[in-house]
This record gives structure tokens, C-alpha cells and sequence, in this order.
């Protein structure tokens, strides 16, 4: 199966001399999600605007479907890749929802009553159908984040690119977006590649973690295996997720045998469960 995406050996340096990204391989399947972990500073946003075709690597290639994006036109690009931005203000600039949601469709050279079936259904797809005629001022944060994600389904991308795209939320909102991104990957099959630091969210979502580290691929495994690994989530800055980092304490210093370790909250009860001696189960259960 060809990549949905693929890094070959990028070298990324800034003007004044920082080294930002040090030889990155890593590969994308369609359909797959994938998490971009690192700590602040550790060249996940210069990795998505290199993926993006923002930055030019010094070094290297991004492939996108066994194509390198150097030979490809901006807008052929642009119709597989999509960019959503960690603040939505520097992305929107239409007067009206639909104004920007279209903006893509209609450079495209589409017909209007196809561009005006995009926007619609790309809004319907991030929940908020009818926000057509809005002013994009007068949206919420969490609104102006999904309607930043519409201008990009708009353009029927298969690869979505998303730096912190719950930045700024509250718990409430941050859950919304992940179970949109999750819908949109598993229910559409774009393959998702979400660069965060944050952890607590990803076992429910995330295929495959790829933790940077000062420029540089540490680790690139499934879920399990990376938030198994408390020693290298340390060096790279990072932490367990809050349950996992629990039984992980349990189990060194308390010697509670745990089998493996759960990720999420239904598989800390069960193993908690699993704990309790029978008599006392059957007690509970009376």
C-alpha cells in the first residue's frame, strides 16, 4: 500500500541558524491517525508547515501518495493536503462563513452550485450547517476552529494537518473536536495527522504516535507501546497519560499487579476489578 504521506530524511534550519527538524522519517497510511507528540519547542509546528508545503525542508522530501509535494502544483497539493492552523484568526479571513468556506472551492474554478454544495456540506460535516451568513467575527472560538476545518473539507482533502487544533479549548469543546476528527477519520477515511502535547485524549483516538524530541524522531509506535514507555516520555518532556501514569506509580512503588497497563478509564476499572477477590464482588452485588 503507498503512504498517505511520507517523510524522507527532512532537514529543516531557520535563518538565524536553529536547527529545527534532524533527519525526520516517518509514514502515514491512508485512513490512519496519527499524533505528532512533543514538548513546546521540540519542532512539531515546523514539521506540520514542512508537511503543509509552507517551509521548504533544506533536505530531504515529503511524499504525498508516492509523490514528492516539491513537484506537485500548489493546487493539486492543496486538494490532498489540507493545513488547519492552531488559531483560527490567522487562517479566516472571509467576511461570512460562507464567504471563507468557499474561498478554496471557487479558486478552484468550481461552478457556484457546486462550491455552494461544498461549503454546505463541509459545514454540516463539523456541525454547524446554517452558519452560512455568520460573520466570522461574530463566532465563538470553538466555532471559528471548526469553521477554519470546513474551508479545508471544502477542498476534499484526504490528509488533514492539524497544529493543536484543540489549543484554547475548554474540556467540554476539546472532547467535541476529537470525536469530530475521530468521525471524520474512521467514518470518511482521511488519514489525520494532529500534532499536540497533549496526552490524556490520544489512547481513544490515535492509530500511531510519533514523539519528537529537539528536532528528531524519538519513537514512532502504536499508542500502547509509546504510553508504555514512562522512561522515554521523561526524557522527551512528556508524561504518561493521567490514568496510565496511576497504575505505572501502583505497580513501582506499590507492587500492585497490575496486568499491563490500561490507557483508558473503562480499562482502569477492569483491571481494578479484576483485583477484587470474589466474595467481595458477590457482597457488592447483593
Amino acid at each position: 500500500m503507498t503512504p498517505a504521506l511520507e517523510c524522507r530524511g527532512i532537514y529543516y534550519s531557520y535563518h538565524e541558524g536553529t536547527m529545527a527538524l534532524k533527519g525526520i522519517d516517518f509514514l502515514v497510511q491512508p485512513g490512519e491517525f496519527t499524533a505528532l507528540l512533543a514538548s513546546n519547542g521540540s519542532g512539531k509546528t515546523t514539521l506540520i508547515k514542512v508537511l503543509a508545503g509552507l517551509l521548504k525542508p533544506q533536505k530531504g522530501a515529503v511524499l504525498v501518495s508516492g509523490r514528492c509535494i516539491s513537484r506537485l502544483a500548489q493546487r493539486e497539493l492543496y486538494q490532498q493536503v489540507g493545513l488547519v492552523l492552531q488559531n483560527p484568526k490567522d487562517q479566516l479571513f472571509g467576511a461570512t462563513v460562507a464567504d471563507d468556506v468557499a474561498f478554496g472551492p471557487r479558486n478552484l474554478g468550481l461552478p457556484e452550485d457546486e462550491i455552494r454544495l461544498r461549503v454546505a456540506r463541509s459545514l454540516a460535516q463539523v456541525g454547524v450547517a446554517g452558519f452560512e451568513k455568520r460573520a466570522i467575527h461574530h463566532l465563538s472560538f470553538g466555532e471559528q476552529k471548526r469553521v477554519a476545518l470546513a474551508g479545508v473539507l471544502a477542498m476534499g482533502s484526504s490528509i488533514l494537518l492539524l497544529d493543536e487544533a484543540t489549543a484554547g479549548l475548554d474540556p467540554a469543546g476539546e472532547a467535541q473536536m476529537m470525536l469530530l476528527l475521530n468521525r471524520l477519520n474512521r467514518e470518511q477515511g482521511i488519514a489525520v495527522i494532529f500534532a499536540t502535547h497533549s496526552v490524556d485524549m490520544l489512547p481513544l483516538f490515535a492509530d500511531r504516535v510519533c514523539v519528537l524530541d529537539r528536532g528528531q524522531v524519538l519513537r514512532y509506535e502504536t499508542v500502547r507501546a509509546i504510553f508504555g514507555d514512562h522512561d522515554m516520555l521523561e526524557k522527551a518532556g512528556l508524561r504518561q497519560p493521567y490514568v496510565a501514569a496511576l497504575f505505572h506509580a501502583m505497580k513501582r512503588f506499590d507492587r500492585v499487579p497490575v496486568n499491563g497497563l490500561p490507557l483508558t478509564v473503562r480499562e482502569a476499572r477492569k483491571e481494578l476489578l479484576a483485583l477484587i477477590p470474589e466474595e467481595v464482588l458477590v457482597k457488592m452485588e447483593k
